[in-house]
């Protein structure tokens, strides 16, 4: 059975999340707002949960999907060996639209997908989905549409696309869309730009010195 809240109403929020958290915690999926788009999400620990996303989405192990954790402090407990420049990132730009690719820890027991050893990490900025995240901890978070569409603005688009598959809907109306997180790549000794969005490289370079950058988007600072 599939729920929708309207999170906008005080009353609706803390049922919304409560389901949210059981649904979870049952290998369930939840559609979530993050910074731009809706998310579709589940227990980064749950395989049947990762199993579940994927089905939902029409997609396959091609690519494991991201973790979002609800603050910095909970970088240590999945990435190893995170170097100076990843932690000054992560604090300059946590909460928000950057999504750091850092070595996993070997010890984690999940199976997000052919990531070769890696996580890829965001704290996101919507004040819902990081209430919800630390009441669940680390969740694997796409967008909440088909493989190669950008995450629907609306709940209603989301909704349509995964019906019943969805446990829980959190809806807090439109969100703002606009560009993607910047994806960097901080597992060698100077941070790698995979993917430019909403960071510029230059704001990355005012913050650790030194961004290798695709073609294209070499800003002031970067090579």
């Amino acid at each position: 059975m599939s729920y929708r809240f309207d999170c906008r109403e005080p009353a609706a929020r803390g049922n919304a999340l409560a389901t949210a958290v059981t649904a979870l915690a049952a290998d369930g999926l939840v559609v979530l707002p993050t910074d731009t788009g809706y998310g579709l999400g589940c227990d980064a620990f749950s395989r049947a949960g990762i199993d579940g996303l994927r089905a939902a989405r029409g997609g396959d192990r091609a690519a494991a999907p991201p973790v979002l954790i609800p603050r910095t402090g909970t970088l240590d407990g999945l990435a190893a060996d995170l170097s100076g420049p990843a932690r000054e990132l992560a604090e300059a730009f946590w909460p928000g639209p950057l999504t750091l690719v850092c070595r996993a820890q070997p010890t984690l027991d999940w199976d997000l997908g052919p990531a070769r050893g890696t996580v890829a990490v965001r704290v996101p900025l919507h004040p819902l989905a990081l209430e919800l995240l630390d009441r669940v901890g680390p969740m694997a978070v796409t967008g909440a549409g088909p493989v190669g569409a950008a995450a629907p603005t609306g709940c209603d688009v989301a909704e349509a696309a995964l019906g019943e598959a969805v446990t829980a809907y959190l809806d807090v109306g439109p969100l703002p869309g606009g560009e993607p997180s910047t994806i960097v790549d901080v597992t060698g000794p100077v941070p790698r730009v995979l993917r430019p969005g909403a960071v510029r490289t230059g704001e990355l370079a005012a913050v650790v010195g030194e961004i290798l950058a695709p073609p294209g988007t070499v800003e002031a600072g970067t090579r």
